[in-house]
């Protein structure tokens, strides 16, 4: 399905002129539903100017009403009068107008505090910066160090939730694998310990075998003395008779 051109600015607008769900918001405009929450409550999209997709034709009042009927169902989109081409991935830094570029400090402090997983190149990539303007942010040398504010930079309009939600996933999944692969050669290196360590001695283990004359003659000097025993015992009854 073909997700609206603006779609945190249309989010906006279907949050507050219809009883849509946040569930039918979110899967229309491509948005996590907790982003939509976001928005109704204020948190998300501070200052985006809601815009109607009606009178742009990307949806119909029909369509509206519709799903406000029934939640269960989805918005579909209104076939576009127009052939928009597919947008190609972009290569190289992004280009931000003179008018976004004095917000680029606030979207990397940003960045740098909310995903330390992305490199300097991803964050020059998203936001249209130079990796020497991100280590001195990161280092608090940059020379307005003092009044830059961590900010969303997909609220700031320097990228996309697509865009940014792909960045962080492609880090995520090379962290991961750096750390198996660490995690890996800690277990190649490691040893087993010396046997003298692991093992009880032998003498505390397994008794000396008997010779066959020990066993004889602790066998006859148990038997006189059980028989000396009960002599002692019947002279006494005797005595005592």
């Amino acid at each position: 399905m073909t997700q609206p051109l603006m779609p945190k600015a249309t989010a906006v607008w279907l949050v507050e002129n219809t009883s849509l769900t946040f569930d039918q918001i979110a899967d229309y405009c491509g948005l996590h539903v907790l982003e939509v929450k976001g928005i109704a409550d204020g948190d998300v999209a501070q200052g985006i100017k809601g815009m109607d997709p009606v009178t742009t034709g990307q949806l119909t009042r029909a369509e509206i009403e519709r799903c406000q009927k029934n939640p269960a169902t989805r918005l579909m989109a209104a076939e576009s009068k127009y052939k928009v081409p597919p947008v190609q991935p972009r290569k190289g830094p992004r280009y931000t107008p003179v008018s976004r570029r004095q917000d680029r400090p606030d979207a990397i402090a940003w960045l740098i505090r909310n995903h330390p997983e992305l490199t300097d190149t991803q964050i020059a990539k998203l936001v249209g910066t130079t990796k020497p303007t991100i280590e001195s942010i990161r280092e608090r040398t940059h020379w307005n160090s003092a009044n830059i504010k961590p900010v969303d930079p997909v609220t700031l309009g320097l990228s996309t939730q697509i865009e940014l939600d792909a960045a962080v996933q492609k880090a995520a999944k090379k962290v991961d694998r750096e750390r198996r692969k660490a995690q890996k050669e800690a277990g190649g290196t490691e040893t087993l310990l010396p046997a003298a360590e692991t093992t009880a001695p032998v003498h505390a283990t397994i008794a000396a075998p008997e010779r066959e004359e020990e066993r004889e003659e602790r066998k006859s000097y148990d038997a006189d003395s059980v028989f000396a025993k009960l002599k002692d015992v019947k002279i006494e009854e005797d005595d005592e008779e």
